[in-house]
């Protein structure tokens, strides 16, 4: 009833039902533009491909777009290009002096940035379309090319492709402007989703086709996985609350000596970098197998062997560390412990028993680093989970990616972020939240 009363409120508020309607509507675009095939490319013929992309790494990079890189789509590249040309600017901004000013000057300087971001994904995308055009030459027998000229082929391909990527990354700047919650990230999150159901399926069937079939362990794999949606959920929301004291304000504008108001709190969040570190590592893991593969000795195509293979145990065991080693990087740069302690100084606060200042600074570092070990770990488990359904549980790997990793980590994060964001706007259109009495508030212009 809960539920129904909420869904009731949503629909009587005007703005975030038009919001609402734009996100479904831009993502019904985006999904529809997934199913158009590469004009030259016959649609029948790329069964070669769907088989390509069925496991491995190009199994889960296929899973982020939704499909779309199986179909030989329009937008077989999906938004992950605009996602590495934006974590390369956020590095690039620890070091390059012009991006750290650019990222002081607020709201002109984000602009800025964005711009950057773009240019970078068309040059990303340029280096990426190319390869994939190729690849599909190296897969699909000659039949499914229709254009016999190759440099026509390859060259309009590239440009639809590019183009794709950049109307893909203008629908989630248009959700994020006009719709709700973060544009980018409900792409990425419809595209996993889009897949759910079909390798829930195909697993389903492998489960129930033997003699008197296996209902029990699909119906324990379900429990599992809602259980480690559970354990995602814990890792996205929780924190470490640190109390914090704030001096009475006098009449003058200063402070009153040993007069304390309020107690308040600064949240410290477990798994301060969300799935930044495995986005990161899912790109480091690249590395050791394209480096094995440029010899050819038994050693070297071992290597490349195992670490080409996602649910294999050293593929699993570098990931996992070097999910934990990016976790304190990541969190390093993005939670500002001395900017924290100088705002906390400069609003009258301070931490009981802990010195404004350096000190307060000093004590928030340490509690991050205590709080990010067993988050690291937790992240890393969830990371590597998928691997462990297919070895223990025998679960297909098409519905074990959905198991853990950045799959669910996205979904669950997304989730919860729109969720949220949908609260605030019932919050803020009643006076009293979401109850019966309350009246709905019209947008002040």
């Amino acid at each position: 009833m809960k539920f129904i009363d909420t869904i009731k409120n949503i629909w009587k508020i005007e703005e975030l039902k038009n919001r609402i309607l734009v996100t479904f509507g831009l993502l019904l675009v985006y999904r529809f533009g997934a199913q158009v095939v590469l004009p030259g490319v016959d649609a029948a013929e790329l069964a070669n491909l769907s088989t390509q992309t069925q496991d491995g790494l190009l199994g889960l990079l296929n899973a982020f777009t939704g499909g779309a890189f199986a179909n030989a789509s329009v937008f077989a590249l999906g938004i992950m290009p605009y996602i590495s040309a934006s974590i390369v600017v956020q590095l690039m901004g620890i070091a390059i002096p012009y991006l750290q000013k650019l990222q002081k000057e607020g709201e002109s300087g984000r602009k800025k940035i964005n711009q950057i971001t773009r240019w970078l994904t068309i040059g990303i995308t340029l280096i990426q379309a190319p390869g994939y055009i190729y690849n599909l030459f190296n897969i699909l027998p000659g039949s499914a090319f229709v254009i016999e000229n190759q440099t026509v082929f390859v060259a309009s391909s590239v440009i639809i492709l590019v183009t794709g990527c950049i109307f893909a990354m203008w629908l989630g700047e248009k959700i994020t402007d006009k719709g709700i919650g973060n544009g980018i990230s409900l792409l990425i999150m419809v595209g996993i989703i889009a897949t759910l159901p079909q390798a829930f399926i195909q697993n389903f069937i492998s489960r129930t086709s033997g003699d008197g079939g296996d209902i029990i362990m699909v119906l324990i794999e379900l429990v599992i996985w809602f259980v480690i949606i559970l354990a995602s959920v814990l890792l996205v929301m929780a924190v470490r609350q640190i109390p914090v004291q704030y001096a009475r304000r006098t009449a003058d504008g200063g402070y009153e000596k040993n007069v304390f108001g309020s107690r308040q709190y600064i949240p410290l969040k477990l798994n301060a970098s969300g799935v930044m570190p495995i986005i990161f590592a899912q790109a480091i893991m690249f590395v050791p197998g394209a480096v094995a593969g440029l010899s050819q000795s038994d050693a070297s195509q071992s290597v490349a062997a195992a670490f080409s293979d996602i649910f294999g145990l050293w593929y699993n065991l570098l990931f996992a560390l070097l999910i934990i080693v990016f976790t304190y990087f990541y969190t390093a740069i993005t939670v500002p412990t001395n900017k924290m302690a100088d705002d906390l100084k400069r609003s009258g606060g301070f931490i009981p028993g802990i010195r404004p200042g350096s000190e307060t600074a000093e004590y928030l570092d340490k509690i991050m680093s205590q709080i990010t070990l067993p988050g690291s770990i937790f992240l890393a488990l969830i990371a590597v989970f998928p691997a462990i359904a297919v070895k223990v549980l025998n679960v297909q790997q098409g519905w074990a990616l959905f198991f853990g990793g950045t799959s669910l980590l996205i979904m669950v994060g997304v989730a919860i972020d729109t969720v949220q964001q949908v609260n605030s706007y019932l919050l803020n259109r009643r006076y009293d939240g979401l109850m019966k009495t309350g009246k709905n508030r019209k947008a002040v212009a």
